[in-house]
């Protein structure tokens, strides 16, 4: 009887503003057949920190963010929360 875990990406969206969005599988499995299945969701804004993310994740992100997409994302930021005066 021998347990295995494997996680994987198994769906990688990018949205309209350069979002993207990553959902990673869990499954662990027990001589060949699946036991469990669990999904855990997360998403990078553009200009995110993509060090801890898998490679696969970081190339997509870093093909997307363009600087022009980084900026008209700030752009959206910030005229979705205007500073009080």
């Amino acid at each position: 009887m021998a347990l295995t875990k494997q996680v994987s990406v198994d769906q990688i969206t990018v949205i309209k503003d350069g979002t993207v969005l990553v959902r990673e599988v869990t499954t662990i499995m027990e001589d060949g057949n699946e036991l469990s299945k669990q999904y855990h969701r997360t998403s990078f804004a553009p200009k995110s920190d993509l060090t801890s993310v898998p490679a696969n994740v970081a190339a997509i992100c870093n093909l997307i963010w363009t600087p022009e997409v980084i900026a008209a994302y700030k752009a959206q930021l910030e005229a979705n929360n205007p500073v009080a005066e």
